[in-house]
């Protein structure tokens, strides 16, 4: 269906910065919450950062990320943001974000009802 549009994933190194996007044109975007996955090579998919509906009041990460990545939302260009800081090896994956309708913040998949096709991100040592 291609509602949700990732981009600006990549190579880079250890200690570097990366600011992925989705785009969301056609929902109605104050109206969901969202979050990032992600999927290392070996690994299960599990869920890196929320933001909730609206303003964006609130938002959560997983422990790993916490210091270092930041979720935001423009909601005047109907796009969410990862802001990855200082990224290690282990940050490396494919990155997915997924629309929650409602106002909670989920790193669970369950409630996901619009999901993109990612965008990869690949950390050297």
């Amino acid at each position: 269906q291609g509602l949700l549009l990732e981009s600006g994933g990549g190579l880079l190194q250890a200690g570097g910065s990366l600011n992925l996007s989705c785009l969301v044109p056609e929902l109605r975007f104050d109206s969901y919450s969202f979050a990032w996955f992600r999927q290392a090579p070996v690994n299960e998919r599990e869920g890196v950062a929320c933001i909730t509906w609206k303003s964006g009041e609130r938002t959560d990460y997983i422990d790993s990320v916490k210091g270092r990545f930041s979720i935001s939302r423009d909601n005047a260009k109907n796009t969410l943001h990862l802001q990855l800081n200082n990224v290690k090896p282990e940050d490396t994956g494919m990155y997915y974000c997924g629309a929650t309708f409602g106002h909670g913040c989920p790193l669970d998949e369950g409630p996901v009802v619009h999901w993109g096709r990612g965008t990869q991100v690949a950390v050297s040592p």
